[in-house]
């Protein structure tokens, strides 16, 4: 069974678990087995996790990271924002599914070093459609599928904060890296 884990950092981090065994192929799966369904269960499991943690939290709007178009249109979905959905629904949080978008087509992160991830998400993201016609009332909540080094989120935050937005935190399906929990 995944247990989660609170980690301070520069944005609070909330994971429900490590990226590996079951959990890593189900995430595969998710992402690159054509298999969408599974952002149902997973998200559930994530927001049951994030209900029943003791940390008091304000109201939040939840922001999925976007794929670019061009990996969208080959997917077919955003797992992140599958996940979100699942999770909102069960956390009764909002969701701002166009808070951001992708506006390069980045290499994938799987593989690079951390200097190379932080470089290849350099101005990756943008103020989506929902932020530019009207910033959220709620501190944002990031959700993505996995953390490992933080560059995604980060390059995510840093185009949020740019604009005025407060950035609660982030919340992952799974951590892949070794987090010290506080």
């Amino acid at each position: 069974m995944p247990h989660p884990r609170h980690v301070r950092q520069a944005l609070p981090i909330f994971s429900w678990g490590s990226y590996g065994g079951a959990l890593k192929r189900a995430i595969a799966a998710l992402k690159y087995n054509n298999q969408p369904q599974l952002a149902r269960p997973l998200g559930q499991w994530l927001a049951q996790a994030w209900r029943s943690s003791l940390v008091s939290r304000p109201p939040l709007t939840v922001v999925p990271i976007p794929l670019h178009q061009d990996r969208y249109k080959l997917r077919g979905y955003n797992q992140a924002a599958l996940l979100a959905h699942s999770f909102c629904a069960l956390a009764g949080l909002s969701l701002q599914c166009y808070g951001l978008e992708r506006s390069q087509n980045t290499q994938a992160q799987f593989g690079l070093s951390i200097a190379q991830r932080e470089q290849n998400l350099f101005q990756a993201f943008n103020l989506g459609q929902d932020f530019l016609r009207k910033p959220p009332v709620y501190p944002v909540l990031l959700l993505d599928d996995i953390y490992t080094t933080g560059a995604t989120t980060r390059s995510a935050a840093n185009v949020l904060q740019h604009a005025g937005i407060e950035v609660y935190g982030i919340v992952t399906f799974a951590f892949a890296k070794q987090l010290k929990a506080q």
